[in-house]
Protein backbone atom coordinates (compact mmCIF):
# COMPACT_ATOMS: atom_id res chain seq x y z
CA UNK A 1 0.00 0.00 0.00
CA UNK A 2 1.77 3.44 -0.83
CA UNK A 3 1.88 5.71 1.90
CA UNK A 4 1.50 8.72 -0.35
CA UNK A 5 -1.98 7.93 -1.44
CA UNK A 6 -3.73 6.39 1.73
CA UNK A 7 -4.90 10.34 2.87
CA UNK A 8 -6.75 10.59 -0.08
CA UNK A 9 -11.01 9.72 0.47
CA UNK A 10 -12.12 8.85 -2.45
CA UNK A 11 -16.08 8.72 -3.32
CA UNK A 12 -17.20 6.39 -6.29
CA UNK A 13 -20.61 7.27 -7.60
CA UNK A 14 -21.36 4.27 -10.18
CA UNK A 15 -23.89 4.71 -13.12
CA UNK A 16 -26.42 2.76 -15.34
CA UNK A 17 -26.13 -1.15 -15.72
CA UNK A 18 -24.98 -4.14 -13.76
CA UNK A 19 -21.83 -4.19 -16.10
CA UNK A 20 -21.10 -0.63 -15.13
CA UNK A 21 -21.19 -2.02 -11.54
CA UNK A 22 -18.77 -4.58 -12.00
CA UNK A 23 -16.49 -2.07 -13.37
CA UNK A 24 -16.90 0.31 -10.68
CA UNK A 25 -15.91 -2.42 -7.92
CA UNK A 26 -13.30 -3.09 -9.67
CA UNK A 27 -11.73 0.23 -9.84
CA UNK A 28 -12.41 0.39 -5.93
CA UNK A 29 -10.02 -2.26 -5.68
CA UNK A 30 -7.25 -0.87 -7.43
CA UNK A 31 -8.08 2.42 -5.62
CA UNK A 32 -7.71 0.69 -2.28
CA UNK A 33 -4.72 -1.87 -3.78
CA UNK A 34 -3.05 1.82 -4.37
CA UNK A 35 -3.60 3.36 -0.63
CA UNK A 36 -6.21 5.76 -0.88
CA UNK A 37 -9.55 5.49 1.35
CA UNK A 38 -12.38 4.41 -0.86
CA UNK A 39 -15.89 4.19 -0.46
CA UNK A 40 -16.08 7.92 1.58
CA UNK A 41 -19.39 9.66 1.37
CA UNK A 42 -19.88 12.59 -0.94
CA UNK A 43 -19.41 15.04 1.60
CA UNK A 44 -16.05 14.04 2.68
CA UNK A 45 -14.33 12.91 -0.62
CA UNK A 46 -11.07 14.47 -2.06
CA UNK A 47 -11.67 13.13 -5.23
CA UNK A 48 -15.09 12.11 -7.16
CA UNK A 49 -15.09 9.47 -9.87
CA UNK A 50 -18.17 9.15 -11.77
CA UNK A 51 -18.74 5.85 -13.45
CA UNK A 52 -20.94 7.24 -16.44
CA UNK A 53 -23.69 5.02 -18.27
CA UNK A 54 -24.08 6.79 -22.14
CA UNK A 55 -26.06 3.94 -23.77
CA UNK A 56 -29.40 6.04 -24.30
CA UNK A 57 -29.59 10.02 -24.23
CA UNK A 58 -31.73 9.51 -20.86
CA UNK A 59 -28.75 8.26 -19.46
CA UNK A 60 -25.62 10.71 -20.65
CA UNK A 61 -28.20 13.63 -19.41
CA UNK A 62 -28.29 12.04 -15.96
CA UNK A 63 -24.77 11.44 -16.17
CA UNK A 64 -23.94 14.95 -17.06
CA UNK A 65 -26.06 16.11 -14.17
CA UNK A 66 -24.42 13.95 -11.90
CA UNK A 67 -21.36 15.42 -12.96
CA UNK A 68 -22.50 19.26 -12.90
CA UNK A 69 -23.50 18.12 -9.26
CA UNK A 70 -20.09 17.22 -8.58
CA UNK A 71 -18.01 20.21 -10.35
CA UNK A 72 -20.26 22.89 -8.09
CA UNK A 73 -18.57 21.28 -5.12
CA UNK A 74 -15.54 21.27 -6.76
CA UNK A 75 -15.84 25.31 -7.33
CA UNK A 76 -17.05 25.62 -3.72
CA UNK A 77 -13.89 23.98 -2.17
CA UNK A 78 -15.29 20.64 -1.45
CA UNK A 79 -14.33 18.28 -3.78
CA UNK A 80 -10.63 18.52 -4.72
CA UNK A 81 -10.54 16.30 -8.24
CA UNK A 82 -13.25 15.19 -10.40
CA UNK A 83 -12.77 11.82 -12.82
CA UNK A 84 -15.33 10.72 -15.15
CA UNK A 85 -15.12 7.13 -16.65
CA UNK A 86 -17.06 4.25 -18.11
CA UNK A 87 -19.29 4.56 -21.37
CA UNK A 88 -19.61 8.26 -21.71
CA UNK A 89 -15.76 8.98 -22.36
CA UNK A 90 -15.77 5.89 -24.45
CA UNK A 91 -18.38 7.31 -26.64
CA UNK A 92 -17.62 11.35 -26.50
CA UNK A 93 -13.90 11.04 -26.05
CA UNK A 94 -12.53 14.17 -25.50
CA UNK A 95 -15.79 15.90 -26.23
CA UNK A 96 -16.49 15.16 -22.12
CA UNK A 97 -14.08 17.84 -21.37
CA UNK A 98 -16.34 20.47 -23.22
CA UNK A 99 -19.58 18.85 -22.05
CA UNK A 100 -18.83 19.73 -18.54
CA UNK A 101 -15.98 22.12 -17.96
CA UNK A 102 -13.48 21.58 -14.26
CA UNK A 103 -13.56 17.90 -15.23
CA UNK A 104 -9.61 16.43 -14.05
CA UNK A 105 -9.34 13.19 -15.40
CA UNK A 106 -11.35 11.12 -18.33
CA UNK A 107 -10.90 6.93 -18.28
CA UNK A 108 -12.60 4.85 -21.41
CA UNK A 109 -14.02 1.17 -20.33
CA UNK A 110 -10.97 -0.18 -21.70
CA UNK A 111 -8.87 1.72 -18.99
CA UNK A 112 -10.13 1.12 -15.65
CA UNK A 113 -6.69 0.03 -14.81
CA UNK A 114 -5.38 3.33 -14.88
CA UNK A 115 -7.94 4.90 -12.84
CA UNK A 116 -5.57 5.15 -9.76
CA UNK A 117 -3.28 7.45 -12.10
CA UNK A 118 -6.11 9.39 -12.68
CA UNK A 119 -7.20 9.83 -8.97
CA UNK A 120 -3.75 10.80 -7.91
CA UNK A 121 -2.74 12.01 -10.57
CA UNK A 122 -1.49 16.31 -10.44
CA UNK A 123 -2.35 17.46 -14.16
CA UNK A 124 -5.12 15.95 -16.74
CA UNK A 125 -5.07 12.99 -17.23
CA UNK A 126 -7.08 11.26 -20.34
CA UNK A 127 -7.38 7.86 -21.21
CA UNK A 128 -9.16 6.61 -24.18
CA UNK A 129 -9.20 4.24 -27.26
CA UNK A 130 -7.30 5.57 -30.35
CA UNK A 131 -9.79 4.39 -32.25
CA UNK A 132 -13.82 3.54 -31.92
CA UNK A 133 -13.37 -0.34 -30.81
CA UNK A 134 -16.27 -1.44 -33.35
CA UNK A 135 -13.55 -1.20 -35.81
CA UNK A 136 -10.46 -1.87 -33.80
CA UNK A 137 -8.97 -5.73 -34.17
CA UNK A 138 -7.02 -4.50 -31.11
CA UNK A 139 -10.32 -4.75 -28.89
CA UNK A 140 -9.93 -8.18 -28.52
CA UNK A 141 -7.16 -7.96 -25.68
CA UNK A 142 -9.26 -5.69 -23.65
CA UNK A 143 -11.20 -8.60 -21.61
CA UNK A 144 -10.51 -7.97 -18.08
CA UNK A 145 -10.45 -10.19 -15.11
CA UNK A 146 -12.78 -8.92 -12.55
CA UNK A 147 -11.38 -11.11 -9.80
CA UNK A 148 -10.75 -9.31 -7.05
CA UNK A 149 -13.09 -6.73 -6.57
CA UNK A 150 -14.53 -4.06 -3.61
CA UNK A 151 -18.18 -5.17 -3.91
CA UNK A 152 -21.04 -2.62 -3.62
CA UNK A 153 -23.84 -5.42 -3.83
CA UNK A 154 -24.64 -7.15 -0.43
CA UNK A 155 -22.70 -9.24 0.10
CA UNK A 156 -25.00 -12.96 -0.40
CA UNK A 157 -25.94 -11.33 -4.16
CA UNK A 158 -23.17 -11.10 -6.66
CA UNK A 159 -23.34 -10.57 -10.71
CA UNK A 160 -20.95 -12.23 -13.00
CA UNK A 161 -19.98 -11.20 -16.14
CA UNK A 162 -19.04 -13.61 -18.44
CA UNK A 163 -18.00 -11.55 -21.62
CA UNK A 164 -17.50 -7.94 -22.72
CA UNK A 165 -19.11 -6.50 -26.17
CA UNK A 166 -21.71 -7.11 -28.76
CA UNK A 167 -21.39 -8.15 -32.05
CA UNK A 168 -25.20 -8.17 -32.82
CA UNK A 169 -26.29 -5.25 -35.72
CA UNK A 170 -29.38 -3.73 -33.56
CA UNK A 171 -29.71 -0.62 -35.70
CA UNK A 172 -30.42 1.11 -32.68
CA UNK A 173 -27.56 0.57 -30.25
CA UNK A 174 -24.52 1.97 -29.52
CA UNK A 175 -23.16 -0.84 -27.20
CA UNK A 176 -20.42 -1.95 -29.96
CA UNK A 177 -19.34 1.36 -30.62
CA UNK A 178 -18.73 2.18 -26.75
CA UNK A 179 -17.70 -1.22 -25.88
CA UNK A 180 -16.41 -3.33 -28.78
CA UNK A 181 -17.06 -6.48 -30.57
CA UNK A 182 -18.15 -9.24 -28.20
CA UNK A 183 -15.20 -11.50 -26.69
CA UNK A 184 -16.38 -14.39 -24.43
CA UNK A 185 -14.05 -14.61 -21.08
CA UNK A 186 -12.45 -18.66 -21.19
CA UNK A 187 -14.86 -20.54 -19.03
CA UNK A 188 -12.03 -21.32 -16.64
CA UNK A 189 -11.90 -17.62 -15.78
CA UNK A 190 -16.00 -17.46 -15.01
CA UNK A 191 -15.67 -20.29 -12.97
CA UNK A 192 -12.65 -19.15 -11.24
CA UNK A 193 -14.18 -15.78 -10.29
CA UNK A 194 -17.45 -17.47 -9.34
CA UNK A 195 -15.31 -19.34 -6.75
CA UNK A 196 -14.24 -16.09 -5.84
CA UNK A 197 -17.49 -14.73 -5.37
CA UNK A 198 -19.26 -17.50 -3.45
CA UNK A 199 -15.93 -17.73 -1.47
CA UNK A 200 -16.61 -14.31 -0.35
CA UNK A 201 -19.76 -15.47 0.63
CA UNK A 202 -22.41 -14.47 -2.44
CA UNK A 203 -25.53 -17.14 -2.64
CA UNK A 204 -26.76 -15.79 -5.75
CA UNK A 205 -24.71 -15.55 -8.82
CA UNK A 206 -26.28 -13.40 -11.42
CA UNK A 207 -25.15 -14.42 -14.88
CA UNK A 208 -24.73 -10.95 -17.05
CA UNK A 209 -23.15 -9.61 -20.41
CA UNK A 210 -24.12 -7.59 -23.29
CA UNK A 211 -25.57 -10.61 -24.58
CA UNK A 212 -25.20 -13.87 -22.27
CA UNK A 213 -26.46 -16.39 -25.15
CA UNK A 214 -23.93 -15.55 -27.69
CA UNK A 215 -21.05 -17.05 -24.92
CA UNK A 216 -18.27 -19.17 -26.38
CA UNK A 217 -19.05 -18.41 -29.92
CA UNK A 218 -15.73 -16.84 -30.62
CA UNK A 219 -13.87 -19.24 -28.67
CA UNK A 220 -12.16 -21.04 -31.39
CA UNK A 221 -10.07 -23.10 -28.85
CA UNK A 222 -12.92 -24.19 -27.50
CA UNK A 223 -15.53 -25.30 -29.59
CA UNK A 224 -17.54 -26.60 -26.58
CA UNK A 225 -18.08 -23.44 -24.70
CA UNK A 226 -21.27 -21.82 -24.71
CA UNK A 227 -23.45 -20.80 -22.34
CA UNK A 228 -25.87 -24.50 -21.49
CA UNK A 229 -22.19 -25.81 -20.69
CA UNK A 230 -21.63 -22.92 -18.54
CA UNK A 231 -24.42 -23.55 -16.95
CA UNK A 232 -23.94 -27.37 -15.93
CA UNK A 233 -20.07 -25.91 -14.55
CA UNK A 234 -21.95 -23.09 -12.10
CA UNK A 235 -24.18 -25.85 -10.82
CA UNK A 236 -21.85 -28.01 -9.81
CA UNK A 237 -19.88 -25.67 -7.36
CA UNK A 238 -20.80 -25.73 -4.20
CA UNK A 239 -21.83 -22.94 -2.17
CA UNK A 240 -23.99 -20.81 -4.63
CA UNK A 241 -27.78 -21.81 -4.56
CA UNK A 242 -29.64 -19.35 -6.84
CA UNK A 243 -27.83 -18.86 -10.49
CA UNK A 244 -29.73 -16.48 -12.37
CA UNK A 245 -29.47 -15.68 -16.47
CA UNK A 246 -29.93 -12.30 -17.60
CA UNK A 247 -29.29 -10.44 -21.07
CA UNK A 248 -30.33 -13.38 -23.26
CA UNK A 249 -30.64 -12.55 -26.92
CA UNK A 250 -33.64 -14.69 -28.85
CA UNK A 251 -31.40 -15.25 -31.77
CA UNK A 252 -29.11 -17.29 -29.91
CA UNK A 253 -31.19 -19.46 -27.15
CA UNK A 254 -30.80 -22.69 -27.95
CA UNK A 255 -32.40 -25.65 -26.90
CA UNK A 256 -29.39 -26.96 -25.42
CA UNK A 257 -29.63 -24.14 -23.26
CA UNK A 258 -33.37 -24.39 -22.29
CA UNK A 259 -32.39 -28.02 -21.17
CA UNK A 260 -29.76 -26.65 -19.11
CA UNK A 261 -31.94 -24.38 -17.34
CA UNK A 262 -34.49 -27.16 -16.95
CA UNK A 263 -32.12 -29.74 -15.46
CA UNK A 264 -30.00 -27.61 -13.68
CA UNK A 265 -30.86 -27.48 -9.48
CA UNK A 266 -29.19 -24.26 -8.34
CA UNK A 267 -30.40 -22.39 -12.41
CA UNK A 268 -33.65 -20.45 -10.78
CA UNK A 269 -36.64 -20.47 -12.92
CA UNK A 270 -36.30 -17.16 -14.60
CA UNK A 271 -34.72 -15.15 -17.90
CA UNK A 272 -34.30 -11.87 -18.75
CA UNK A 273 -35.29 -11.93 -22.60
CA UNK A 274 -35.53 -8.82 -24.64
CA UNK A 275 -37.84 -8.74 -27.39
CA UNK A 276 -37.58 -5.03 -28.19
CA UNK A 277 -41.14 -5.61 -30.52
CA UNK A 278 -43.31 -8.56 -32.04
CA UNK A 279 -44.16 -7.23 -35.06
CA UNK A 280 -42.17 -8.21 -37.94
CA UNK A 281 -40.93 -5.38 -40.00
CA UNK A 282 -40.28 -3.35 -36.93
CA UNK A 283 -37.87 -6.25 -35.90
CA UNK A 284 -36.62 -6.18 -39.54
CA UNK A 285 -35.45 -2.48 -39.57
CA UNK A 286 -34.39 -2.75 -35.75
CA UNK A 287 -31.76 -5.82 -36.93
CA UNK A 288 -32.88 -8.26 -34.55
CA UNK A 289 -32.57 -11.06 -36.86
CA UNK A 290 -35.52 -13.09 -35.69
CA UNK A 291 -39.64 -13.56 -36.62
CA UNK A 292 -42.31 -13.09 -34.56
CA UNK A 293 -42.83 -16.84 -35.66
CA UNK A 294 -39.33 -17.57 -33.94
CA UNK A 295 -40.49 -15.53 -30.94
CA UNK A 296 -43.70 -16.78 -30.27
CA UNK A 297 -41.87 -20.39 -30.70
CA UNK A 298 -38.84 -19.83 -28.05
CA UNK A 299 -41.20 -18.65 -25.46
CA UNK A 300 -43.78 -21.51 -25.52
CA UNK A 301 -41.00 -24.06 -25.17
CA UNK A 302 -39.48 -21.89 -22.44
CA UNK A 303 -42.70 -22.29 -20.74
CA UNK A 304 -43.20 -26.10 -21.44
CA UNK A 305 -39.70 -27.18 -20.67
CA UNK A 306 -38.94 -24.83 -17.53
CA UNK A 307 -41.35 -25.59 -14.77
CA UNK A 308 -42.79 -22.46 -13.33
CA UNK A 309 -41.06 -20.09 -15.55
CA UNK A 310 -40.79 -16.29 -14.89
CA UNK A 311 -39.80 -14.65 -18.16
CA UNK A 312 -38.59 -11.00 -17.55
CA UNK A 313 -38.93 -8.79 -21.41
CA UNK A 314 -38.02 -5.23 -22.66
CA UNK A 315 -39.88 -3.61 -25.48
CA UNK A 316 -38.80 -0.19 -27.72
CA UNK A 317 -42.32 1.62 -28.46
CA UNK A 318 -42.23 4.52 -31.08
CA UNK A 319 -38.94 3.10 -33.35
CA UNK A 320 -38.84 5.01 -36.80
CA UNK A 321 -41.57 3.95 -39.04
CA UNK A 322 -43.67 1.79 -35.95
CA UNK A 323 -47.14 2.71 -37.48
CA UNK A 324 -50.45 2.39 -35.55
CA UNK A 325 -51.41 -1.22 -36.41
CA UNK A 326 -47.91 -2.96 -35.82
CA UNK A 327 -47.81 -0.88 -32.00
CA UNK A 328 -51.78 -2.55 -32.05
CA UNK A 329 -49.78 -5.67 -32.73
CA UNK A 330 -47.27 -5.10 -29.83
CA UNK A 331 -49.86 -4.27 -26.91
CA UNK A 332 -51.99 -7.08 -28.02
CA UNK A 333 -49.78 -9.89 -27.62
CA UNK A 334 -47.96 -8.14 -24.29
CA UNK A 335 -51.71 -8.61 -23.11
CA UNK A 336 -52.11 -12.02 -24.88
CA UNK A 337 -48.85 -13.44 -23.36
CA UNK A 338 -48.61 -12.00 -19.89
CA UNK A 339 -45.00 -11.68 -19.43
CA UNK A 340 -44.24 -12.04 -15.64
CA UNK A 341 -41.93 -8.53 -15.57
CA UNK A 342 -41.80 -6.09 -18.29
CA UNK A 343 -39.79 -2.95 -19.27
CA UNK A 344 -41.21 -0.29 -21.79
CA UNK A 345 -38.32 2.65 -23.72
CA UNK A 346 -39.56 5.39 -25.62
CA UNK A 347 -37.13 4.66 -28.70
CA UNK A 348 -34.03 7.09 -28.35
CA UNK A 349 -32.45 8.53 -31.93
CA UNK A 350 -28.82 8.16 -30.63
CA UNK A 351 -26.10 9.52 -32.94
CA UNK A 352 -24.13 7.46 -35.03
CA UNK A 353 -26.46 4.50 -34.87
CA UNK A 354 -28.60 3.80 -38.23
CA UNK A 355 -31.71 4.07 -36.28
CA UNK A 356 -31.07 8.02 -35.70
CA UNK A 357 -31.27 8.40 -39.60
CA UNK A 358 -34.10 6.60 -40.39
CA UNK A 359 -37.59 7.87 -42.16
CA UNK A 360 -40.64 8.70 -40.31
CA UNK A 361 -39.34 9.18 -36.80
CA UNK A 362 -41.86 9.15 -33.77
CA UNK A 363 -43.22 12.25 -32.38
CA UNK A 364 -41.99 12.39 -28.76
CA UNK A 365 -45.47 13.08 -27.50
CA UNK A 366 -46.77 9.76 -29.66
CA UNK A 367 -43.98 7.62 -28.27
CA UNK A 368 -44.97 9.05 -24.11
CA UNK A 369 -48.46 7.72 -25.17
CA UNK A 370 -47.53 4.19 -26.46
CA UNK A 371 -45.31 3.80 -23.29
CA UNK A 372 -47.68 4.61 -20.97
CA UNK A 373 -50.88 2.43 -22.40
CA UNK A 374 -48.52 -0.76 -23.14
CA UNK A 375 -47.53 -0.17 -19.18
CA UNK A 376 -50.76 -0.08 -18.13
CA UNK A 377 -51.42 -3.56 -19.86
CA UNK A 378 -48.62 -4.69 -17.66
CA UNK A 379 -49.77 -3.50 -14.63
CA UNK A 380 -53.42 -4.77 -14.81
CA UNK A 381 -51.44 -8.09 -15.84
CA UNK A 382 -48.87 -8.33 -12.81
CA UNK A 383 -51.84 -7.11 -10.33
CA UNK A 384 -53.87 -9.85 -11.20
CA UNK A 385 -50.73 -12.60 -11.20
CA UNK A 386 -50.01 -11.06 -8.13
CA UNK A 387 -53.35 -11.70 -6.23
CA UNK A 388 -53.43 -15.23 -7.60
CA UNK A 389 -50.24 -15.50 -5.19
CA UNK A 390 -52.19 -14.75 -2.30
CA UNK A 391 -51.53 -17.99 0.78
CA UNK A 392 -48.94 -19.43 -1.91
CA UNK A 393 -45.78 -21.05 -0.16
CA UNK A 394 -42.94 -19.08 -1.04
CA UNK A 395 -38.53 -19.28 -0.43
CA UNK A 396 -37.53 -15.53 -0.40
CA UNK A 397 -33.57 -14.35 0.16
CA UNK A 398 -32.84 -11.36 2.69
CA UNK A 399 -31.47 -8.03 1.26
CA UNK A 400 -31.78 -6.17 4.15
CA UNK A 401 -33.73 -3.83 5.25
CA UNK A 402 -34.67 -0.01 3.27
CA UNK A 403 -34.75 3.57 3.79
CA UNK A 404 -38.42 3.10 5.17
CA UNK A 405 -37.64 0.50 7.33
CA UNK A 406 -39.10 -2.50 5.62
CA UNK A 407 -37.09 -6.06 5.22
CA UNK A 408 -36.74 -6.65 1.96
CA UNK A 409 -36.41 -10.13 0.40
CA UNK A 410 -36.96 -11.56 -3.24
CA UNK A 411 -38.00 -15.16 -4.54
CA UNK A 412 -36.40 -16.87 -7.28
CA UNK A 413 -38.36 -15.12 -9.90
CA UNK A 414 -37.62 -11.56 -8.86
CA UNK A 415 -34.45 -10.25 -10.19
CA UNK A 416 -32.43 -7.59 -8.15
CA UNK A 417 -32.67 -3.58 -8.80
CA UNK A 418 -34.95 -4.50 -11.92
CA UNK A 419 -38.28 -6.11 -10.66
CA UNK A 420 -40.66 -6.34 -7.85
CA UNK A 421 -39.43 -7.60 -3.99
CA UNK A 422 -41.40 -9.01 -1.22
CA UNK A 423 -41.68 -6.97 2.21
CA UNK A 424 -41.46 -9.36 4.81
CA UNK A 425 -44.11 -9.08 7.98
CA UNK A 426 -40.59 -9.86 10.66
CA UNK A 427 -37.31 -8.85 10.06
CA UNK A 428 -34.86 -11.33 9.13
CA UNK A 429 -30.49 -11.29 8.79
CA UNK A 430 -29.58 -10.07 5.41
CA UNK A 431 -28.67 -13.30 3.13
CA UNK A 432 -30.66 -15.80 4.82
CA UNK A 433 -33.20 -17.50 3.16
CA UNK A 434 -36.22 -17.59 4.86
CA UNK A 435 -39.58 -20.15 4.14
CA UNK A 436 -42.73 -17.75 3.98
CA UNK A 437 -46.35 -17.50 2.78
CA UNK A 438 -47.46 -14.68 0.73
CA UNK A 439 -49.97 -12.98 2.76
CA UNK A 440 -50.80 -10.08 0.33
CA UNK A 441 -50.04 -7.68 -2.35
CA UNK A 442 -48.29 -4.11 -2.28
CA UNK A 443 -48.77 -2.74 -6.11
CA UNK A 444 -46.00 -4.73 -7.96
CA UNK A 445 -45.07 -6.07 -4.64
CA UNK A 446 -45.79 -8.82 -2.35
CA UNK A 447 -46.07 -8.69 1.34
CA UNK A 448 -44.75 -12.39 2.82
CA UNK A 449 -45.14 -13.98 6.45
CA UNK A 450 -42.53 -15.96 7.61
CA UNK A 451 -43.23 -19.28 8.43
CA UNK A 452 -41.19 -19.33 11.78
Amino acid sequence: MSKVNENVKVCLVSLGCPKNLIDSEKMLALLAEGGCLVAAPLDQADVVVINTCGFLAAAREESLQVIEEVLARKRNGQVRRVVVAGCLPSRDGRKVYELADGIDAVIGVNHRQDILQAVTGKRQVTKLADSALANDPSSAKHLYDDRGRFRLTPRHTAYLRIAEGCSQQCTFCTIPAIRGPYRSKPPQQVLAEARELVADGAVELNIIAQDTTSYGLDISDSPSANLAQLLYQLDALDGVEWIRLLYTYPRRFGEDLIAAMASCRRVVPYVDLPLQHISNAVLRRMGRGVRRKDIETLLAKLRKNVNGIAIRTTFIVGFPGETNEQYDELLDFVAEFGFDAMGVFAFSPEKGTPAADMPDQISDEAKAQRVERIMRAQQQRTFAANQQCIGSPVTVLVDGIDAQSRCVARHSRQAPEVDSVCFLTKAKPQGQFVQATVSETDGYDLIVEPNN
